[in-house]
């Protein structure tokens, strides 16, 4: 089955553009049809995917670019383990957001409670950030650099 670069970029919930950059620069293979457009195969599907999943995991496009590259290469043990290397990294990296985001939904759950406290009359409004002075900013997991 053959797809277009809108089929591509609507099954995948990314822009054409992004589509068109990624086979522009060598990470995503594609045909061209008489009209000189883009076709897109089930391969090409295979490897958006694993694409769309790096990215996902926060790869920049040079360490995807080398993880397409190391399986366009023979099959060799150093090259199993390079893609193994790699893989391993951006897992890590996926765990990494995963407790961010645990951490980013605890705060606002208490953002919320809080929310609801002011708006029950309980504890008084004390949520715009142009009021707070050092002392009664509220704290959080978010970095902040002083």
């Amino acid at each position: 089955m053959f797809y277009t670069i809108r089929q591509m970029a609507d099954m995948f919930q990314v822009t054409e553009h992004t589509i068109r950059y990624y086979t522009d620069i060598g990470l995503l293979p594609c045909r061209r049809d008489k009209g000189n457009r883009r076709i897109f195969d089930d391969e090409s599907v295979n490897w958006l995917q694993g694409i769309i999943c790096l990215k996902g995991c926060g790869a920049s496009i040079e360490e995807i670019g080398k993880y397409c590259e190391l399986c366009r290469q023979p099959e060799s043990k150093e090259n199993m383990e390079a893609r193994y290397e790699i893989i391993l990294k951006q897992r890590d990296e996926a765990y990494k957001r995963i407790e961010e985001a645990k951490a980013t939904a605890e705060y606002m759950d208490k953002k919320v409670q809080h929310y609801k406290d002011i708006l029950a009359g309980i504890i008084p409004d004390d949520t715009n950030p142009g009021k707070w002075t050092k002392d009664t900013r509220p704290q959080s997991h978010c970095r902040v650099s002083e």
